[in-house]
Parts: structure tokens; C-alpha cells; sequence
């Protein structure tokens, strides 16, 4: 049985059990359940702190999991990402009083407040910079202006809540994050029946099926706008001088697409969701 670990709580959550479930697989009723059983996927879950899930991994109690790629980085474990999940995502910024810091070299020896120390200290190492990392659990904005730090390392998304504790970014980007799918030591033919279903939910959220009919004549021109995932399908109709094409399409855009087929020649343009895929 794969054995799989999931977030119980948190932006990883929610999300996550969508797209297992978009991908077939059973899930909790109870949102306080921390273990299931999908007997019929041979596959049974493990419900867990976001940012112990690389530990479980990667000590091989679980042979798969959903985590951050941040929170992998962070605990520094053995576990490795096998597979890139399209949300959670995140960008991780150095942050200080203006004027304070203008690059990573100028923190040789500073004091500088995360929730990710394992990350951090990584990101400096790499950099060749010695600081005095001040772990805290939590929001750290407050950290400089309480006394504690001279700058932050956090997670950036618009700044505004940077702007209003007085800091502004610098330095490079310490890290691009979103969820992942992590594989430690063991080995299970599971994994490979997972990473198929998890792939088609991941097309079948940025495609549609486009359908339409088009005078035989312009089906090359059609082409040329909507190429597809391979090559699009052309059927006959009744009146041999049409043909109705079948068509995936990125979902961004879509509406761009139908446009310009429209100004073609082409009619009866429907599109329909894609649910779940195998390319």
C-alpha cells in the first residue's frame, strides 16, 4: 500500500485534497481525521503538519508527501521533489529598514528574523555571508522595530505588510516556492500510478476542449491558430464542404482563440472543462 502524507491544515490543505481527489482518490470526511484508508487505490493517508511531512519522507515512514518546496529546504532532509503541483506559491525576500541593506553582502553579521532559519542560512551560505539568525514562529515583521533583528527573511507577496512595518525589500529573490510532491528512500510502483493521475488533473486545470465547426477550406489557417496538444481532430459533416474540429487549448486565452476563429469563418465554437487527462 502507498503510503502518502497530506497537509491537515493550512494553504496547502485545501488544495491538496482537491487534487487528490480530482485524481481519484478517496478523502477524509472529517477534517480532524489524521489517517485513511483507500482501500480501493491500494493507497492509505497520512494527515500532517505541513512542515513535518519532509521529515516523515525522508526517513522513509512514508514514501511520498505534499509539503512546500520552502518547508523541504527549510528541515534540510534527505527527502527530493519529484514533481512541481502548480499552487501555494510563494516568494521569499530579504526586508529592512530603507537605505539600511542594499545586497546580501551587507548582512555579514547581522541579525536577521525568519521562520525558515534551514532556508536561510542555506541562501547565505551560498553567498559566503555569516549572519546571526533569530528563528521565530510566525509573522516577523515586527522583529526590527521591536529590537530583535536588523532585517527579516519572509515570505513576499504584494509588500504592503512590509510598507506598513516600515521595511523595504532588497536583495535578490532567497527562494521561488509552491507545493511539490516529495519522494524519499523507498520505491513503490504506486508512485508512478500517482504521478499519472496528479499530471492529468494538472492538464485538465490549464486546457479546455475546444469544438467548432469550419468550411473545409480553412481548416490549415484554423491549424495555425489552434495547433493542440498533438495535432487537432477534423471530422466530416454532412455537408462535405464543412468539417467540425476538435481541439485542447490552454484555458488562458481561450477567449483570444475563439476570437480569431470566429473572424476565419468558423461557427458553433463551444467550450467544454477538461476534468482529468492522460497525455
Amino acid at each position: 500500500m502507498l503510503r502518502i502524507a497530506v497537509p491537515n491544515k493550512g494553504s496547502l490543505s485545501e488544495t491538496a485534497a482537491e487534487m487528490l481527489a480530482e485524481a481519484g482518490y478517496a478523502g477524509r470526511r472529517d477534517t480532524k481525521s489524521l489517517h485513511l484508508i483507500d482501500a480501493a487505490n491500494d493507497v492509505e493517508f497520512f494527515y500532517l503538519r505541513p512542515r513535518d511531512i519532509a521529515t516523515y519522507v525522508s526517513a522513509g515512514a512514508l514514501d511520498v508527501g505534499i509539503t512546500g518546496r520552502d518547508l523541504l529546504l527549510d528541515v534540510r532532509m534527505s527527502a527530493r521533489e519529484i514533481e512541481t503541483l502548480g499552487f501555494a506559491t510563494s516568494t521569499f525576500r530579504f526586508a529592512a529598514p530603507p537605505g539600511r541593506f542594499t545586497g546580501v553582502a551587507d548582512l555579514e553579521g547581522a541579525r536577521i528574523a525568519t521562520s525558515y532559519p534551514g532556508l536561510v542560512d542555506s541562501f547565505l551560505d551560498r553567498h559566503g555571508v555569516a549572519a546571526d539568525l533569530v528563528p521565530l514562529d510566525g509573522a516577523v515583521e515586527s522583529a526590527v522595530e521591536l529590537g530583535v533583528a536588523d532585517a527579516i527573511a519572509d515570505v513576499v507577496e504584494t509588500g504592503t505588510t512590509l510598507r506598513q512595518a516600515g521595511l523595504d525589500i532588497f536583495g535578490p529573490v532567497i527562494l521561488e516556492s509552491e507545493a511539490v510532491l516529495i519522494q524519499g528512500p523507498n520505491e513503490h510502483p504506486g508512485i508512478e500510478t500517482l504521478l499519472r493521475r496528479v499530471r492529468g488533473v494538472m492538464v485538465a486545470r490549464q486546457y479546455v476542449m475546444l469544438d467548432y465547426d469550419l468550411p473545409a477550406a480553412l481548416v490549415d489557417r484554423a491549424v495555425e491558430i489552434a495547433t493542440g496538444i498533438e495535432s487537432p481532430t477534423v471530422s466530416p459533416l454532412r455537408d462535405p464542404e464543412w468539417v467540425a474540429v476538435r481541439v485542447m487549448v490552454p484555458r488562458r486565452g481561450v477567449n483570444l482563440v475563439m476570437d480569431e476563429l470566429y473572424a476565419i469563418g468558423a461557427r458553433a465554437i463551444l467550450v467544454t472543462a477538461i476534468h482529468n487527462a492522460r497525455l
